[in-house]
């Protein structure tokens, strides 16, 4: 695409992810604010024409050990597309861009959890290295499996 980038999100220009989500209908949306005002949730956005496509974070602190080891593992969280730019390879540059942010950041690996049903993206994470599973459960969403990458 001509003129894309993928920029930092910042708690100023966060709303501008109702672009891609609805923010009103997600119950996290203040939750994930708090973080990225803590510093411990770090958004990027895939931006076309300055108009937000994609989103996908770097949590490097949770209470999830699965997820997070300090200084070791990051996790990527929260990957989504626009639904009408789906299927265009935007969630493919956004985990290469995360992966290799994370590993300058001096992270070993990247963990991700994704939905069982959610077959799209459960290829496309084991395409880009996601191969190890840490962890498989259930909660009131549906059955999950939580993904590891060495970086």
């Amino acid at each position: 695409m001509q003129n894309d980038k993928i920029i930092r999100i910042t708690p100023e220009s966060y709303a501008k992810c109702n672009n891609i989500w609805n923010m009103d209908k997600q119950p996290q949306t203040q939750k994930w604010l708090a973080e990225i005002k803590a510093g411990i949730r770090i958004p990027y956005t895939y931006v076309v024409n300055d108009e937000f496509l994609g989103e996908g974070a770097l949590v490097i602190e949770n209470s999830d050990p699965h997820y997070t080891i300090p200084n070791r593992r990051v996790y990527l969280s929260r990957l989504i597309v626009k639904k009408e730019h789906r299927n265009r390879g935007i969630g493919k540059i956004l985990v290469d861009y995360l992966c290799d942010k994370a590993k300058r950041m001096g992270f070993s690996e990247i963990s991700i959890g994704v939905d069982k049903d959610n077959v799209i993206a459960l290829h496309l994470y084991q395409s880009k290295g996601f191969n190890d599973i840490l962890f498989e459960g259930e909660d009131e969403y549906g059955s999950y499996v939580k993904l590891l990458k060495i970086l």
